[in-house]
Protein backbone atom coordinates (compact mmCIF):
# COMPACT_ATOMS: atom_id res chain seq x y z
CA UNK A 1 0.00 0.00 0.00
CA UNK A 2 1.25 3.46 -0.84
CA UNK A 3 1.22 6.38 1.56
CA UNK A 4 1.21 10.11 0.81
CA UNK A 5 5.02 10.07 1.01
CA UNK A 6 5.35 7.14 -1.43
CA UNK A 7 2.78 7.96 -4.07
CA UNK A 8 2.60 10.69 -6.67
CA UNK A 9 2.04 14.19 -5.33
CA UNK A 10 -1.40 15.77 -5.59
CA UNK A 11 -0.03 18.70 -7.59
CA UNK A 12 3.15 19.32 -9.54
CA UNK A 13 4.32 22.65 -10.92
CA UNK A 14 5.92 21.62 -14.19
CA UNK A 15 7.07 25.10 -15.15
CA UNK A 16 5.69 28.62 -15.32
CA UNK A 17 2.14 28.33 -16.61
CA UNK A 18 1.92 24.50 -16.58
CA UNK A 19 0.70 22.51 -13.59
CA UNK A 20 -0.55 18.98 -13.04
CA UNK A 21 -3.11 18.50 -10.29
CA UNK A 22 -5.51 15.85 -9.13
CA UNK A 23 -8.94 16.20 -10.60
CA UNK A 24 -11.56 17.51 -8.16
CA UNK A 25 -15.02 16.01 -8.39
CA UNK A 26 -17.51 17.61 -8.86
CA UNK A 27 -15.69 20.96 -9.17
CA UNK A 28 -13.97 20.03 -12.46
CA UNK A 29 -17.00 18.38 -14.06
CA UNK A 30 -18.27 21.25 -16.25
CA UNK A 31 -14.80 22.35 -17.42
CA UNK A 32 -13.54 18.84 -18.14
CA UNK A 33 -16.73 17.92 -20.01
CA UNK A 34 -16.39 21.05 -22.17
CA UNK A 35 -12.71 20.35 -22.91
CA UNK A 36 -13.49 16.76 -23.93
CA UNK A 37 -16.51 17.93 -25.94
CA UNK A 38 -14.30 20.35 -27.88
CA UNK A 39 -11.68 17.60 -28.39
CA UNK A 40 -13.86 14.70 -29.55
CA UNK A 41 -12.95 14.89 -33.25
CA UNK A 42 -9.26 15.36 -32.40
CA UNK A 43 -9.21 12.37 -30.00
CA UNK A 44 -11.58 9.93 -31.73
CA UNK A 45 -8.96 8.30 -34.01
CA UNK A 46 -6.75 7.45 -31.02
CA UNK A 47 -8.94 6.95 -27.95
CA UNK A 48 -11.93 4.65 -28.00
CA UNK A 49 -13.38 6.04 -24.76
CA UNK A 50 -14.36 9.18 -26.68
CA UNK A 51 -17.29 7.26 -28.18
CA UNK A 52 -18.83 7.15 -24.68
CA UNK A 53 -18.47 10.89 -24.13
CA UNK A 54 -21.43 12.37 -22.27
CA UNK A 55 -21.96 14.39 -19.09
CA UNK A 56 -22.67 11.10 -17.28
CA UNK A 57 -19.48 9.49 -18.58
CA UNK A 58 -17.40 12.49 -17.48
CA UNK A 59 -19.02 12.44 -14.03
CA UNK A 60 -18.28 8.72 -13.72
CA UNK A 61 -14.68 9.24 -14.82
CA UNK A 62 -14.16 11.91 -12.17
CA UNK A 63 -15.96 9.97 -9.44
CA UNK A 64 -13.55 7.02 -9.85
CA UNK A 65 -10.33 9.09 -9.63
CA UNK A 66 -10.07 9.30 -5.82
CA UNK A 67 -10.64 5.57 -5.28
CA UNK A 68 -8.03 4.70 -7.91
CA UNK A 69 -5.58 7.19 -6.38
CA UNK A 70 -5.99 5.69 -2.92
CA UNK A 71 -5.74 2.11 -4.26
CA UNK A 72 -2.60 2.93 -6.25
CA UNK A 73 -4.17 1.74 -9.52
CA UNK A 74 -4.38 5.13 -11.21
CA UNK A 75 -3.03 8.61 -10.72
CA UNK A 76 -4.78 10.94 -13.17
CA UNK A 77 -3.89 14.61 -13.35
CA UNK A 78 -5.64 17.53 -14.94
CA UNK A 79 -3.16 19.25 -17.25
CA UNK A 80 -3.63 22.92 -16.38
CA UNK A 81 -2.12 25.58 -18.61
CA UNK A 82 -2.40 29.21 -17.55
CA UNK A 83 -5.22 28.32 -15.16
CA UNK A 84 -7.38 26.27 -17.56
CA UNK A 85 -7.73 22.50 -17.94
CA UNK A 86 -6.34 21.56 -21.36
CA UNK A 87 -6.15 17.78 -21.01
CA UNK A 88 -5.24 14.87 -18.79
CA UNK A 89 -2.13 12.85 -18.07
CA UNK A 90 -1.57 10.01 -15.68
CA UNK A 91 -0.33 6.62 -14.57
CA UNK A 92 -2.58 3.59 -14.91
CA UNK A 93 -2.59 -0.11 -14.11
CA UNK A 94 -4.57 -2.19 -16.59
CA UNK A 95 -5.56 -5.86 -16.37
CA UNK A 96 -2.48 -6.92 -18.36
CA UNK A 97 0.01 -4.45 -16.84
CA UNK A 98 3.06 -6.35 -15.54
CA UNK A 99 3.90 -6.05 -11.81
CA UNK A 100 6.07 -3.03 -10.97
CA UNK A 101 4.76 -1.14 -13.99
CA UNK A 102 2.47 1.79 -14.78
CA UNK A 103 1.26 2.77 -18.21
CA UNK A 104 1.27 6.49 -18.96
CA UNK A 105 -1.68 7.98 -20.80
CA UNK A 106 -2.08 11.55 -22.02
CA UNK A 107 -4.25 13.71 -24.23
CA UNK A 108 -4.63 17.40 -24.92
CA UNK A 109 -7.26 19.75 -26.29
CA UNK A 110 -6.32 20.49 -29.93
CA UNK A 111 -5.58 24.15 -29.10
CA UNK A 112 -2.91 22.97 -26.62
CA UNK A 113 -0.99 20.75 -29.01
CA UNK A 114 2.25 21.57 -30.77
CA UNK A 115 3.73 23.52 -27.84
CA UNK A 116 5.54 20.76 -25.97
CA UNK A 117 2.91 20.55 -23.22
CA UNK A 118 2.46 16.78 -23.53
CA UNK A 119 6.21 16.17 -23.33
CA UNK A 120 6.57 18.41 -20.29
CA UNK A 121 3.54 16.87 -18.58
CA UNK A 122 4.72 13.31 -19.22
CA UNK A 123 8.21 14.19 -17.94
CA UNK A 124 6.60 15.25 -14.66
CA UNK A 125 4.45 12.11 -14.56
CA UNK A 126 7.56 9.97 -15.06
CA UNK A 127 9.08 11.55 -11.93
CA UNK A 128 5.87 10.94 -9.99
CA UNK A 129 5.62 7.33 -11.15
CA UNK A 130 9.06 6.52 -9.87
CA UNK A 131 8.16 7.97 -6.43
CA UNK A 132 6.15 4.78 -5.90
CA UNK A 133 8.25 2.02 -4.32
CA UNK A 134 8.53 -1.11 -6.42
CA UNK A 135 7.89 0.60 -9.74
CA UNK A 136 10.54 -0.75 -12.09
CA UNK A 137 9.31 0.61 -15.40
CA UNK A 138 6.84 2.91 -17.11
CA UNK A 139 5.20 2.20 -20.46
CA UNK A 140 3.62 4.32 -23.18
CA UNK A 141 1.30 2.40 -25.52
CA UNK A 142 -0.29 3.95 -28.61
CA UNK A 143 -1.54 3.24 -32.12
CA UNK A 144 1.31 3.26 -34.68
CA UNK A 145 -0.36 5.98 -36.76
CA UNK A 146 -0.37 8.42 -33.83
CA UNK A 147 2.94 10.12 -34.57
CA UNK A 148 2.27 12.96 -32.12
CA UNK A 149 1.99 10.43 -29.29
CA UNK A 150 5.15 8.68 -30.48
CA UNK A 151 7.20 11.87 -30.29
CA UNK A 152 6.63 12.16 -26.53
CA UNK A 153 8.37 8.93 -25.45
CA UNK A 154 11.02 9.45 -28.14
CA UNK A 155 11.90 12.88 -26.69
CA UNK A 156 12.00 11.51 -23.15
CA UNK A 157 14.39 8.62 -23.73
CA UNK A 158 11.89 5.75 -23.76
CA UNK A 159 12.85 2.75 -25.90
CA UNK A 160 10.36 1.18 -28.26
CA UNK A 161 10.37 -2.44 -27.08
CA UNK A 162 7.64 -4.13 -29.07
CA UNK A 163 4.50 -3.98 -31.12
CA UNK A 164 1.55 -5.94 -29.81
CA UNK A 165 -1.83 -6.87 -31.23
CA UNK A 166 -4.95 -6.57 -29.09
CA UNK A 167 -8.47 -7.02 -30.35
CA UNK A 168 -7.30 -6.77 -33.96
CA UNK A 169 -5.28 -3.57 -33.51
CA UNK A 170 -1.54 -3.08 -33.37
CA UNK A 171 0.06 -0.91 -30.68
CA UNK A 172 3.57 0.46 -30.22
CA UNK A 173 4.97 -0.11 -26.71
CA UNK A 174 7.69 2.14 -25.26
CA UNK A 175 9.53 1.45 -21.99
CA UNK A 176 11.54 3.53 -19.53
CA UNK A 177 13.23 1.66 -16.68
CA UNK A 178 13.79 3.26 -13.29
CA UNK A 179 17.57 3.28 -13.87
CA UNK A 180 17.08 5.30 -17.06
CA UNK A 181 14.73 7.88 -15.56
CA UNK A 182 17.15 10.25 -13.78
CA UNK A 183 17.99 12.18 -16.93
CA UNK A 184 14.31 12.52 -17.84
CA UNK A 185 13.04 13.82 -14.51
CA UNK A 186 15.53 16.58 -13.77
CA UNK A 187 13.09 19.49 -13.35
CA UNK A 188 9.74 19.27 -11.57
CA UNK A 189 8.68 20.90 -8.31
CA UNK A 190 5.70 20.46 -6.02
CA UNK A 191 2.80 22.85 -5.99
Amino acid sequence: MTTAATRPRDAVVVDEGLTLRRFAHPADLAELHRVIDESVDHLRPWMDWVDNHSPEWTAGFLSRRDAQWEAGTGYTYAVVCEGAIVGACGLHVREDTPPGTYEIGYWLHPSATGRGLATRAVRAVVAEGFRVPGVRQLLVVHLPENEASARVPQRLGFTEVERVREEGEEFRVWRLARAEAAAVTASTTSA
